[in-house]
């Protein structure tokens, strides 16, 4: 039945077009999806195929984005998705290797000091070794928040202390509060979901 189901969705249009995860639900059933949610577990069961011009672990949605490899090599590592490095990225620096924050948060993902030595990040301006350290503290932060995405993320702006304080709720300040919503809406965007579809 289930390989029915795998081969059912390979004819589609569409299906040959990125990877292919498959996930068990509680109830036993299947769900075979081209979307990977984190916090659930998958198994690829068909990886995009090499021809598309697009590397494997890569959508073609990221493959176009600066630093694509580096962001599928840390994605993968931390078990996240690429699209949503790319709009932490997106919204921390706009790309920019160099960039560096009033507070002292530095590189691509905007890496505090004290982070990034806790971390073992020594180099924050090396984009590799930002990314990496940068995926490895949201990753942290969604099993703190229970796959909580808009709660990591608000941690990820204001700090873990600042949501935990206040009882698992997006702080009160103006910039995270414009913060997350962004980093969804790109990350949506990215996977080629709805504006507002639950993630």
């Amino acid at each position: 039945m289930l390989t029915l189901y795998v081969l059912a969705w390979l004819v589609l249009p569409s299906a040959a077009q990125a990877d292919i995860y498959l996930t068990k639900k509680a109830d036993g059933s299947y769900v075979v999806s081209n979307i990977h949610r984190p916090g659930r577990h998958y198994t690829r069961v068909i990886p995009e195929p090499a021809s598309s011009g697009t590397p494997v672990g890569l959508s073609a949605a990221t493959a176009e984005r600066p630093y694509a490899e580096m962001v599928a090599a840390a994605a993968t590592a931390n078990e996240l998705p690429a699209a949503l490095l790319h709009a932490v990225i997106q919204a921390e620096s706009s790309y920019n290797p160099k960039a560096r924050s009033e507070t002292g948060a530095a590189g691509l993902m905007q890496l505090m000091p004290d982070t990034a030595r806790e971390l073992g990040v020594r180099n924050v301006l090396d984009p590799a070794s930002n990314i990496q350290g940068g995926a490895r503290y949201l990753k942290r932060l969604m099993v703190m928040f229970d796959n909580d995405m808009a709660l990591a993320l608000a941690a990820y702006n204001a700090g873990p202390g600042a949501v935990l304080s206040r009882g698992g709720v997006i702080p009160p300040f103006s910039e995270t509060q414009r913060y997350v919503p962004n980093v969804l809406r790109t990350y949506r965007a990215l996977q080629g979901l709805d504006p507002d579809e639950p993630l």
